[in-house]
């Protein structure tokens, strides 16, 4: 039983590190948006868009409606990730020493 609880404690850190690189992602390409790299209108890069924006704003919505109005500085991916980290480096190694 305790095997298999570390197994999916290594399968969630897996997903937290997949979960962080769609965060990147989800940023470099609105930033390639915003400066006019990448068009906005092309069917391609809108799907790629919306399907980043539906995986990463269920979390980083709530984060933004918490800090406070930083006028167009957005750094609630930044304290996502600073939680993905978090989560990964700390909560999931003590989960497996309890396990252990």
């Amino acid at each position: 039983m305790q095997g298999a609880m570390i197994e999916l404690l290594g399968f969630i850190s897996y997903l937290i590190t997949l979960y962080t690189y769609v965060v990147i992602a989800s940023v470099i390409l609105s930033w390639l948006m915003a400066f006019g790299v990448i068009n906005s209108y092309n069917p391609m890069v809108r799907s790629i868009w919306q399907g980043l924006h539906a995986v990463t704003e269920p979390l980083l919505g709530p984060i933004r409606r918490m800090l406070p109005n930083m006028g167009g500085i957005d750094i609630s991916p930044i304290i996502l990730l600073l939680g993905c980290f978090f989560i990964q480096s700390v909560i999931l190694p003590n989960l497996a020493k309890v396990l252990a």
